[in-house]
């Protein structure tokens, strides 16, 4: 089998040949083992491809995940000088914001102009996004999609790797968008004082995301990651997830599954409280699966619960593990999850959350070395 094929097999709990390989990889990790302009690798779409196909070469994953898309091809009439300071770059964009791109981390912005601090109770229907032209990267960090460009880096990495590789697209939460229309303080506040409204602003980001990820299963990906991290015991009950989570991305997994891709959600930190309640919104797989001490949930009672239900990509702790783990350490924990996923169809061996930056790339090679060793299957 090729790589697309062992991937996708694992995504539909069918038999193949081993174990897959995939992890997700972190901004900050990219940079440091690409070498690349911190800007030119956020803001340029052939920077930001490139660097993907080199590091998937380089790591020798079955799939690439393409985290950021709707890259402005004009994105350099944007901005209007360029500062280094210790080979970080200041970016100074025309409209008056300024971009700080480290060479180790996601870019921060200082805006010219103050987001407005929105009151759910006067909030008007006119004050809600009309399309979606942003991705709530982080807190106060916003990717912008060209509307006229939304697909441009997947339909090429489908068209030159796809038959080789699993290519995936990267949608984000309506709980996210939620979070990050109203800051992060001031949204959990009013899940309690004004729940109804707060499930009206849900599911009209809900909709627009929904027609977001209908589009992009149209450029030929094999799967879409749902980016939810805020999703977890660490923020809200699993009443809340019930009531704020569960209905909308249920909504946009059962549409993405309509369309024969396969949909997975990414939810950091602790979930064993909800882990049954992730499935029943109707996703292929799960992501993260965060071990202790980051998280609260074993592989092995994970499978068992889930019970092929679906996949499993994960769990190994990025920073106790790959990042201050030995060399035996870390081979000790890859046959561990090895042994325990080889049970059943549906197991990507992958980090729990991103590759942190600062892992070498030595770690990330005993991922495949772990795999010819143990993760043959019948």
């Amino acid at each position: 089998m090729n790589s697309k094929e062992r991937l996708n097999a694992a995504m539909s709990l069918e038999p193949h040949d081993q174990i897959p390989v995939m992890c997700q990889l972190s901004i900050g990790h990219m940079l440091q083992q690409l070498n690349v302009s911190p800007s030119k690798f956020w803001f340029d779409k052939n920077c930001f491809k490139d660097g993907l196909i080199s590091l998937r070469n380089q790591y020798n994953f079955d799939g690439i995940l393409v985290s950021l898309h709707g890259h402005n091809p004009n994105w350099l009439d944007k901005v209007d000088r360029v500062d280094l300071h210790n080979r970080n770059e200041i970016i100074y964009l025309t409209n008056g914001d300024i971009v700080n791109c480290p060479t180790n981390d996601l870019p921060i912005y200082t805006y010219a102009k103050e987001k407005k601090l929105l009151q759910l109770s006067e909030l008007k229907e006119s004050e809600l996004p009309k399309i979606l032209d942003y991705i709530p990267v982080s807190q106060n960090l916003h990717f912008y999609i060209d509307q006229n460009h939304k697909f441009d880096i997947l339909t090429e990495l489908v068209s030159e790797f796809g038959s080789d590789y699993s290519i995936h697209g990267e949608i984000t939460s309506p709980f996210d968008y939620f979070l990050d229309f109203l800051g992060l303080q001031e949204a959990l506040i009013e899940l309690i004082d004004n729940p109804e409204q707060c499930k009206l602003v849900l599911q009209h980001f809900t909709i627009l995301i929904k027609s977001l990820a209908e589009e992009m299963c149209e450029t030929g990906i094999d799967a879409i990651k749902i980016s939810s991290p805020f999703s977890g015991s660490g923020f809200i009950s699993p009443d809340d997830y019930t009531t704020f989570v569960l209905p909308f991305e249920k909504e946009i997994a059962t549409s993405i599954r309509k369309k024969g891709v396969h949909v997975y959600t990414h939810t950091c930190g602790m979930i064993n409280d909800r882990l049954e309640l992730m499935f029943d919104s109707g996703i292929s797989g799960i992501e993260c699966l965060d071990p202790p001490p980051i998280g609260d949930i074993e592989l092995k009672d994970a499978f068992q619960r889930i019970n092929n239900k679906g996949f499993i990509k994960g769990n190994i702790d990025s920073v106790n593990t790959l990042l201050m783990g030995s060399k035996a350490e870390i081979l000790n924990d890859l046959n561990n999850r090895i042994d325990i996923g080889k049970k059943w169809n549906g197991f990507i061996l992958s980090t729990a959350c991103s590759i942190a930056p600062q892992v070498l790339k030595e770690n990330i090679f005993l991922l495949n070395d772990a795999v010819r060793c143990w993760g043959k299957l019948d």
